[in-house]
């Protein structure tokens, strides 16, 4: 009876993932599209600072 149990609970388990895979989106966000860039792109290029003593 056990086994009968946990085949029923895995079935049950795997195909309610599998419907949500093939459901429609559920999700609510805003159609955005494409943003403008409204900044400038680095002209040169910057290193890092060294964080250690160097001996």
């Amino acid at each position: 009876m056990r086994i009968f149990d946990f085949a029923v609970n895995a079935i049950q388990y795997v195909s309610e993932g599998v419907s949500r895979i093939f459901s429609p989106r559920d999700d609510h966000y805003p159609e955005t599209g494409v943003q403008p860039f409204d900044g400038e792109p680095f002209s040169e290029w910057v290193d890092l600072k060294v964080t250690t003593k160097e001996k």
